[in-house]
């Protein structure tokens, strides 16, 4: 791929940016007049239920954004792979949609049941790993950060580990969108750090989907941010997921995830300490409320300190993760 062209994807951000910005203005009024307000959960905090009715699916807003830039850009440079990890996210994004319009629908906080959701990301990741492993951007070795070392082991042991990081990791994005912009601004450092190891690595094809939805995020966040004219939904945070997943194993390195979902995954064991804690103890928490955003929350920090101070972990984590590639370049 020519400087020219790597020039192009990253200078993709803007106008995908843009897009994002004009498609708020129709997407959150035409959500709103079909009634996605979010149901507002009543064990969550007590303020937060002001927020009810706030437009969910906002999510619809980056996802656009990111599909037009994506496609227009796979034409332009004639590499389709960044078109095949959209498509996986997408997937997951969909999968999110009906979730959100089931909820919609009943007009309460519950939609697809687990056990649904489960079963169609159990199929989607298996699908999508099959077709990168055909295409030759996966292999069954594992990288190991900060070293040149790579374990390889059987395709169906790594086929099997795989679906579970992903279906794992999607799932933890989708618990750290709990308070206004949050998941939207943890994943911002993400999408760079992703951008840039792609070039770095000389898969800059790859780098086309993580510039322009890093464009849609920053337009997305003008609507998401404290106070949130629209939550971006299942539909957002399961796409924001399987565009992580999908991106680590496309460059072929799984245990990255470590590092740059770090946020996710913290989120993740905060809910699963306090359920095995509240079990062993007939009763007693660890914290006053999991995810872990949201002890802070009642803890008293606004949610744009929860914002600033996730956000900023997660761009020193990304930064980690970056410095974690050296052996690689």
């Amino acid at each position: 791929m020519t400087d020219g062209q790597t020039l192009t994807i990253l200078l993709s951000m803007i106008p995908a940016f843009l897009i994002a910005l004009i498609a708020g203005r129709f997407i959150i009024p035409w959500l709103r007049a079909m009634k996605a307000g979010q149901t507002i959960r009543e064990i969550g905090p007590t303020w937060h239920a002001s927020k009810a009715g706030t437009p969910a699916m906002g999510g619809l807003i980056f996802i656009l954004a990111s599909a037009v830039g994506t496609l227009v850009l796979c034409l332009i440079v004639k590499q389709w792979t960044a078109m095949l990890v959209f498509a996986f996210a997408l997937v997951f994004g969909a999968i999110g949609f009906l979730d959100d319009f089931f909820k919609v629908k009943k007009k309460q906080n519950l939609g697809l049941n687990a056990l649904q959701k489960i079963m169609l990301q159990l199929a989607a990741s298996a699908l999508y790993l099959y077709l990168l492993y055909r295409a030759g951007h996966m292999t069954s070795s594992l990288w190991v950060p900060f070293t040149a070392i790579r374990w390889s082991i059987p395709i169906w042991v790594y086929i099997a580990f795989a679906v579970f990081v992903i279906v794992g990791t999607v799932n933890a994005v989708n618990l750290t969108d709990g308070v206004d912009g949050l998941a939207t601004g943890v994943t911002i450092p993400v999408m760079v750090f992703f951008i840039v190891t792609a070039i770095a690595l000389r898969k800059a094809e790859i780098a086309i989907f993580p510039s322009v939805l890093l464009g849609g995020l920053f337009g997305f966040l003008c609507y998401n941010f404290h106070p949130a004219k629209a939550f971006m939904g299942d539909t957002g945070s399961l796409f924001l997921g399987g565009t992580v997943c999908g991106l680590a194993f496309a460059l072929d390195m799984p245990l990255i995830l470590i590092l740059v979902g770090f946020v996710y995954i913290v989120e993740t064991i905060s809910v699963i300490m306090q359920v095995s804690y509240f079990k062993l103890t007939h009763g007693k928490r660890i914290f006053k409320m999991t995810p872990i955003h949201h002890h802070f929350e009642l803890c008293g920090w606004s949610e744009v300190k929860i914002w600033t101070v996730f956000t900023l972990v997660s761009l020193a984590m990304c930064v980690l993760a970056w410095v974690a590639t050296t052996p690689l370049k």
